[in-house]
């Protein structure tokens, strides 16, 4: 996993970025795993307006790494922008939970294999006053760059995507760019979710979030609909994977897809809850390692793995992550990150 520390504006980290990869030889647009098609440049033209107006820092960035790269932002932009719209699309899965001692949000990334190399842990410090106030700092991991699929902000906010294939696109935020805007610009789960409800969505997912103060949802939208489960006694914890389970979202699921046995993942995290009632960071280990059942066991010689794993215990402040499959690596705590106390 590449680590990267980002600091300045939202250009200027761009700039810097851009600028190194391209002194050391690499071509962002040369390790794209998938043509960029004009399909992908048209939508991703559709799509701008909607950044321009509700997350255009963003936008700013992506034009500082094409200028660090010494290319046209048009690629790059249909590269980022059609994310999670256009496929292929990362498979992943979340759970949140809480009690007396823990608020954890743990979630398994699964991807190629074949650009694992590629995939990055970013700390982002971003000096620029938005028109919103100044952006949190935030710690995130992406199989991309710009766009996050799982973080934690310095205010105890951590959210983790997982991807659904898309019945329905709109012009809007992908999934991805979702994620970071929340990173940026909330401190609970409560402030993410009407976030959510005001953005023009493009793709289809859902969010696991989880916040200091206790609260945990799990969203699932598209470009039509947004339903939010909030974890309570009736739901003692809440796990998403890559398919609707919320009555209302269920008829959007694609049933002809590979989606990587979702629904295995998705038992399995029901069956850890019926199996165990410790809940710490130990237990989400046992999750996401596959210990209740199917989880990450996937065969490498397909291209397909789960390429990391994450744990935030946001109440102990605590960050632990396993660049590689938990079943046969280490979680390691991350000390790099100070939450705010």
């Amino acid at each position: 996993m590449y680590h990267g520390r980002f600091n300045g504006t939202h250009y200027e980290i761009g700039l810097k970025w851009g600028g190194l990869l391209l002194k050391n030889g690499k071509k962002l647009l040369d390790g794209v795993p998938f043509p960029i098609t004009e399909e992908r440049i048209k939508f991703s033209r559709r799509c701008i307006p909607s950044y321009e107006q509700y997350f255009p820092e963003v936008l700013e960035e992506i034009e500082g790494i094409a200028a660090g790269q010494k290319i046209a932002s048009e690629k790059l932009m249909a590269v980022l922008l059609s994310m999670y719209c256009i496929m292929p699309e990362q498979k992943c899965s979340c759970v949140a939970f809480k009690n007396e001692n823990h608020i954890i949000l743990a979630r398994n990334s699964d991807f190629l294999t074949e650009i694992e190399k590629l995939y990055m842990n970013c700390i982002y410090k971003i000096k620029k006053p938005a028109a919103f106030g100044p952006p949190y700092s935030f710690q995130g991991n992406t199989t991309a760059f710009v766009e996050m699929e799982d973080g934690v902000n310095e205010r105890g906010l951590a959210i983790g995507l997982t991807a659904v294939w898309p019945s329905v696109l709109g012009a809007g935020l992908n999934a991805g760019m979702i994620l970071r805007y929340g990173l940026e610009r909330c401190a609970t789960v409560p402030e993410f979710t009407e976030a959510l409800k005001a953005l023009p969505i493009a793709s289809s997912q859902t969010f696991t979030a989880a916040d200091r103060q206790g609260n945990a949802a799990v969203i699932e939208c598209n470009a039509e609909q947004t339903e939010i489960r909030y974890q309570d006694e009736e739901h003692p914890f809440v796990s998403a994977v890559n398919s609707f389970h919320l009555d209302s979202m269920k008829h959007f699921n694609n049933t002809q897809i590979d989606n990587w046995n979702a629904e295995e993942r998705y038992q399995t995290i029901q069956r850890a809850f019926e199996a165990e009632d410790k809940r710490d960071p130990e237990f989400a280990k046992k999750i996401l390692s596959g210990r209740f059942g199917f989880m990450c066991r996937y065969e490498r010689a397909t291209g397909k793995d789960t390429v990391w794993s994450v744990i935030y215990d946001l109440k102990e402040l605590e960050i632990y992550r396993c660049e590689g499959n938990p079943s046969r690596r280490k979680f390691i705590r991350d000390k790099r990150f100070a939450l705010l106390p």
